[in-house]
């Protein structure tokens, strides 16, 4: 007569607690592979949106006039005043009411607007007094040599030194990074004013987002200014945080300001 054959309780009880704890270990492995994953993912987005956000203040920077770029105490905001063109001089506005003075032309025939600066060296460039390096708006127009500079709405103005090349700029309104809270903004299209940040828009589009992932007060601007014999420094640095993690990437970042007299 045959003996019955399977298995007894202890056996299965023994089975059962064997395969739960492979079960276990196997989703623990598969748990800490995918946070892994997950961690090295968001490491890399914020080191490229670190490298976005550089490039973006970097390029905007590399056309700042020499001499335009400064910061607010706290280093947290960075203005500055673009060059639209750059020519050269035949003489400087003079007689009782200077309005005009004559230049040559851009190259392939095109006009410009914009405040004009001759030689701002050691002036405050955000100072439209006169005499005074900054000028009121301004139009280059196109066509044959000479063409004549002229200030808008008959503004007269008188400049406090000569340029040794006869180099004039034209310039756009003033620009400004800045930090508030988590977010870094862009301002654009506001009138020159005496400090940084001290009056700027409040909404689109004149105020754009950058980025929303700052670590609050990260965001750090100095400047060493330029001379005659060597260019300007701008250095910068911040923090990019996880909203997930909460981890943080240190990103810095140094701006060659050419110095063109």
């Amino acid at each position: 007569m045959n003996k019955a054959r399977g298995f007894t309780l202890v056996e299965l009880v023994m089975v059962i607690v064997l395969l739960a704890i492979v079960a276990t270990i196997s989703v623990q492995f598969v748990t800490l592979s995918t946070r892994g994953a997950i961690d090295v993912s968001s490491r890399q987005q914020r080191a490229f949106s670190g490298v976005v956000i550089s490039e973006q203040i970097t390029r905007a920077l590399r056309e700042a006039l020499p001499g335009s770029v400064r910061v607010n105490p706290d280093g947290s905001c960075i203005e500055w005043m673009p060059v639209v063109a750059v020519s050269n001089y035949l003489n400087l506005p003079s007689g009782g009411n200077p309005d005009s003075f004559e230049a040559v032309p851009l190259a392939g025939g095109v006009s410009a607007n914009g405040r004009v600066v001759v030689y701002g060296y050691g002036s405050n460039l955000y100072s439209t007094g006169s005499p005074g390096p900054l000028s009121p708006p301004a139009t280059l127009p196109a066509g044959p040599s000479p063409v004549t500079v002229t200030f808008d709405a008959g503004a007269t103005h008188r400049f406090a030194a000569q340029s040794p090349e006869r180099k004039f700029f034209l310039i756009e309104d003033p620009r400004t990074f800045c930090q508030q809270g988590r977010f870094l903004y862009r301002y654009r299209d506001y009138d020159i004013q005496s400090s940084v940040a001290v009056a700027l828009p409040t909404g689109m589009p004149e105020r754009e987002v950058l980025t929303a992932n700052l670590v609050p007060g990260s965001l750090v601007f100095e400047v060493v200014p330029p001379t005659l014999q060597r260019s300007g420094v701008v250095s910068l640095g911040f923090q990019l945080q996880s909203p997930e993690s909460g981890e943080i990437t240190n990103i810095s970042q140094e701006v060659q300001i050419r110095n063109v007299p």
